[in-house]
């Protein structure tokens, strides 16, 4: 997977600039979308408590989350402050949360679409020069950081989306017990970031993704 270090290492700091620069469109920019969707889906299933909060808007601020921001500078992949859902104001509650939550990923992969359209139309339109070379790079490193929140979020462990997804095929009596284990879940998350054990899977995930976005994109 691409990573702030990994182009260090490979002495690519051009690249290495273009990540970060991609991280930061994608945290002021993509992340917002990402939960606004979220937010969107629920208030349309019936919740209102993201509209209540202010959580339904292109405001980047609503929804940093600063150690989630540092992830996807850093790795590509990371969070952002979830929206607030209430599952009470849902008519089917786990089958509208398992679409409130596929809303954020797959916003994340139409992003992933519109930057490897704009890769190809800055190859296209500035071809030959080194800004058509910077600029379509910049976009690829957009489409792949979207595509890799997506998958990362796809995680089936509490509290990320993939959980929601699969909760909703979970008998009633293993779904609350399922969503019982949130807190150390999360813990779980945790470590599995820390030392690496996510990688390869997110790699072989985001690598396959990738290469359908850019042969339809």
């Amino acid at each position: 997977m691409f990573s702030l270090f990994r182009l260090l290492r490979n002495g690519d700091t051009t690249g290495a600039i273009l990540f970060v620069l991609s991280g930061c469109f994608v945290v002021f920019v993509c992340s917002p979308i990402h939960e606004l969707a979220h937010g969107w889906v629920a208030y349309k299933l019936g919740d209102k408590t993201a509209k209540n909060e202010g959580r339904l808007t292109f405001n980047p601020i609503k929804h940093i989350d600063p150690i989630g921001m540092i992830m996807i500078l850093l790795f590509g992949f990371g969070f952002a402050k979830p929206v607030p859902v209430s599952m009470r104001n849902l008519k089917n509650p786990k089958r509208d949360m398992a679409l409130v939550a596929i809303a954020g990923p797959a916003a994340n992969i139409i992003l992933a679409y519109i930057s490897a359209f704009m890769y190809y139309l800055a190859i296209f339109v500035l071809k030959g020069s080194v800004a058509g070379a910077l600029i379509s790079l910049f976009f690829y490193y957009s489409a792949y950081i979207n595509i890799a929140l997506a998958a990362f979020n796809l995680i089936p462990l509490p509290p990320l989306d993939g959980s929601k997804v699969l909760a909703a095929f979970l008998p009633n009596k293993v779904y609350y017990k399922y969503m019982s284990f949130e807190r150390y879940a999360m813990i779980a998350l945790l470590v599995l970031i820390a030392t690496g054990a996510l990688d390869k899977i997110l790699e072989v995930i985001t690598g396959f993704l990738l290469k359908i976005v850019f042969v339809l994109g």
